[in-house]
């Protein structure tokens, strides 16, 4: 089997995989939401290249869009931890076949260098090569251009596997990011220094642009070559692992201090030792810390957010980022147990109060870690509240509806990039109207009243929404119990 073959045949199965997952049925909705999404990305990106194009053109800096790329490569390796899956797991079932293992793994990163994502790209490159060429710059310089971005997405790529890849291993390998994309932002920090004008200067220049596509292909080659090795040893390394047997336990928390809550308490133990152990859920906790944290010291110690739209924005999404991120699974993960849940009566009842106060409860960290904006004033205390009571009520009430709906298993070690994240068309439109119908409303306060009266109102809504969780909460568990053998039957066909 010649290795075009390979490539075809392993192309096909990958799509056909989809079709043979017993959600594929549920996920038809969600599909269509996310080509809608990658239709209005598409022409986000074409509208920068024709904005970028049109200033390249009046500034006569014909490369000014490789000066600022930066930027978009930022975006793109974030966008990626979403929209591209590390070949880690594809690779163990056809490392076992009689097969060349290297051109099997050579097929998978073939395919994340072409695939549909970074052609999406060329929605920002064609546009801007095309306007240049029509104005001062030749064919030639604008294919300059356009080749050397797309180098540099397709190098995006397999740069995201190689930190993907060692970051599952430890998290201290975030430090390899931050270090090389700040080298990348260094020449736009430091324009001022003689050496840096003298190198934007030469990247203007169309010869300086092409030796760049060169210098671009020849480091797309290079980790392309360091992926292959590097996905090889670590399949090669789970395949030949042998299970150990586990170390004994030296210390185990018991939380003690939960038992005087009775059977809410029970499950407040099993939530807190979840988002310790379990690698699907502390991933998504420690990933969505981690954007509070930079978003907060963004806001507090730059001007990039300043406005009262982004404040308020930034500020709600702190908040709701972790609520967002984990309920819009709720039940997900407890579909590996279901069966045990639905023993005793009210069991679920007292799990879900269990969640809820969890959640409330890990409000305080992105308080405590928005502090610095409200001391370098950027956030006030009063909109502070607003956003903590309006998650607590408004965003919690409107996500937990999908405990009603959920019937997909969340396997408890798989990886935020698994495949199956978003179940069905229900849960994109649910967690689109939590994250946006808030900020309607406050645009709509802002309208009428003064600051300072809008804040105040919506601490009410949410504080009463917040009592009224008893109320809200006994209300999803009687629809979730109407529809117990349809969920079951969804929780059972995809654990």
């Amino acid at each position: 089997m010649t290795r075009l073959q390979i490539f075809s045949l392993l192309r096909k199965q990958n799509s056909l995989s989809y079709r043979r997952s017993p959600a594929f049925e549920q996920s038809v909705v969600a599909k269509v939401m996310m080509y809608l999404g990658a239709g209005f990305m598409a022409i986000y990106l074409l509208i920068i290249g024709i904005a970028l194009a049109v200033l390249s053109n009046e500034d006569g800096e014909p490369a000014i869009l490789l000066v600022v790329l930066p930027v978009f490569l930022v975006i793109d390796f974030g966008m990626r931890f979403v929209v591209q899956h590390t070949p880690a797991m594809l690779l163990k079932p056809y490392m076992l076949l009689p097969v060349p293992r290297q051109s099997i793994i050579e097929s998978f990163l073939i395919n994340t260098v072409f695939s549909g994502y970074n052609a999406m790209w060329l929605f920002l490159f064609v546009p801007y090569a095309y306007i240049t060429i029509s104005g001062e710059a030749t064919v030639m310089q604008g294919l300059a251009v356009l080749c050397s971005g797309m180098l540099l997405v397709m190098i995006n790529s397999q740069w995201y596997l190689i930190v993907r890849t060692l970051i599952a291993r430890s998290l201290l390998w975030w430090i390899l990011p931050i270090v090389v994309y700040g080298l990348l932002f260094l020449p736009i920090f430091l324009e001022d220094l003689p050496v840096m004008e003298r190198f934007m200067e030469w990247m203007m220049e169309w010869g300086a642009t092409w030796l760049f596509t060169l210098v671009c292909l020849l480091v797309l080659l290079a980790l392309f070559s360091v992926n292959t090795r590097m996905q090889f040893t670590f399949a090669y390394e789970e395949l030949t692992r042998e299970e150990k047997k586990p170390a004994a336990i030296r210390r185990v928390s018991k939380f003690t201090f939960l038992e005087r809550f009775g059977l809410v308490g029970e499950y407040l133990k099993l939530e807190l030792k979840s988002n310790m152990r379990n690698k699907a859920i502390r991933s998504r906790m420690l990933m969505s810390i981690g954007l509070i944290v930079v978003l907060s010291l963004l806001i507090a110690y730059t001007d990039i957010y300043d406005g009262v739209l982004m404040e308020n924005f930034w500020c709600y999404y702190c908040f709701a980022i972790y609520g967002m991120t984990t309920l819009v699974k709720v039940m997900g993960p407890e579909g590996n147990y279901i069966d045990l849940l639905l023993v005793h009566r009210e069991n679920i009842l007292s799990l879900l109060r269990a969640k809820y106060y969890f959640h409330v409860a890990i409000l305080l960290v992105p308080f405590v870690i928005m502090l610095p904006a409200v001391i370098e004033g950027k956030f006030s205390w009063m909109m502070m509240f607003a956003y903590m009571l309006l998650s607590s009520g408004l965003l919690y009430f409107t996500l937990f509806q999908l405990a009603v709906y959920n019937k997909q298993t969340l396997p408890l070690e798989q990886k935020i990039t698994g495949k199956g994240n978003v179940e069905n068309g229900l849960q994109l439109v649910i967690e689109l109207v939590a994250m946006f119908i808030p900020l309607v409303m406050v645009g709509v306060l802002f309208l009428f009243f003064d600051e300072t009266t809008s804040y105040l109102i919506m601490c009410i809504v949410g504080l009463l929404l917040t009592l009224a969780h008893p109320w809200w909460l006994r209300h999803i568990y009687t629809r979730m119990m109407v529809r117990k053998y349809e969920n079951l039957e969804g929780f059972h066909a995809t654990r």
